[in-house]
């Protein structure tokens, strides 16, 4: 693991906007928008904490099991893979990367347990379409590595968030506020874009402008671009304002325009069936 952010993997693929935003071209041929798949990215986060909520897993495995299922998705399409296996199976890769494993099959029964709270994210009238195992989340756990160049070191804004509210003399009871903030950036991209220092300074940006405490001598003191802070910081209120609430129709709409089974990966686990078997001639 890189001693510091600056050497790390996850500094050297930092990427753009346009990037981030890119819409796979076999999604895009089955009608998926930059919206619907914005909306998905958002809603499957969610689908994400859930999980983690109850398998009781630190705070930490599920930002970084978001933060790879956003990764999947810049260089993967929704229609290969799907964000219904994924999703669980992001959050074992990361628990494994975290150093605080979580059994697949837990995975998986809290997966099936939190069903109908998510129903908006099944569009089969078959009752099993979804109901992955933990098969195939070991099958899967293979290709996310694959699809994220094994590289798995994530850096998040947390501790740059305690050290910088410490130095800039924070009220303490504006701490949890702040922290939700970090929490709620990992609805968005920016995880993807932005050194994990920044996106706490934009927080704490946040946090003083709405709670109207002056921290305008301490960041120019700090001499961090302002623009970029800026812009990080209208990028989660613009989360707040636009896609906190999200209809589950609007969800369901996007989720349809999925394949029932994704075609490449069946192609995949019969290839494999078929080569075990010995019959690839």
């Amino acid at each position: 693991m890189a001693a510091n952010f600056w050497a790390s993997s996850h500094c050297k693929k930092l990427l753009d906007q346009e990037e981030v935003s890119q819409v796979a071209q076999i999604d895009a041929e089955r009608g998926l928008t930059p919206e619907d798949v914005k909306l998905m990215k958002i809603q499957f986060s969610s689908y994400i904490k859930t999980i983690g909520g109850h398998a009781k897993v630190r705070q930490r495995v599920v930002a970084t099991a978001i933060a790879y299922f956003r990764r999947i998705y810049t260089r993967k399409s929704f229609s290969e893979f799907d964000p219904r296996l994924v999703a669980p199976t992001c959050l074992y890769l990361a628990s494994k990367a975290e150093e605080s494993t979580v059994q697949a099959k837990i995975l998986v029964f809290y997966s099936k347990k939190i069903r109908g709270t998510f129903s908006y994210l099944y569009t089969s009238p078959e009752d099993k379409a979804y109901r992955y195992d933990v098969k195939d989340i070991l099958e899967m756990e293979m290709r996310l590595l694959e699809a994220l160049d094994y590289y798995l070191v994530i850096y998040h804004p947390y501790r740059p968030l305690i050290q910088l509210l410490q130095d800039c003399n924070m009220p303490t009871e504006m701490t949890p506020f702040t922290w939700s903030l970090v929490n709620d950036s990992y609805r968005t991209d920016l995880i993807l874009m932005y050194p994990p220092f920044m996106i706490a300074l934009a927080c704490i940006y946040i946090a003083s402008v709405l709670n109207e405490k002056d921290t305008r001598s301490w960041f120019e003191e700090l001499r961090v671009d302002m623009n970029v802070i800026k812009n990080i910081a209208m990028e989660i209120l613009d989360f707040y304002d636009n896609y906190r609430d999200i209809p589950g129709e609007r969800i369901n709409a996007a989720v349809s325009k999925l394949p029932h089974r994704p075609c490449l990966y069946e192609e995949h686990i019969w290839l494999r069936r078929v080569f075990l078997e010995g019959r690839v001639n």
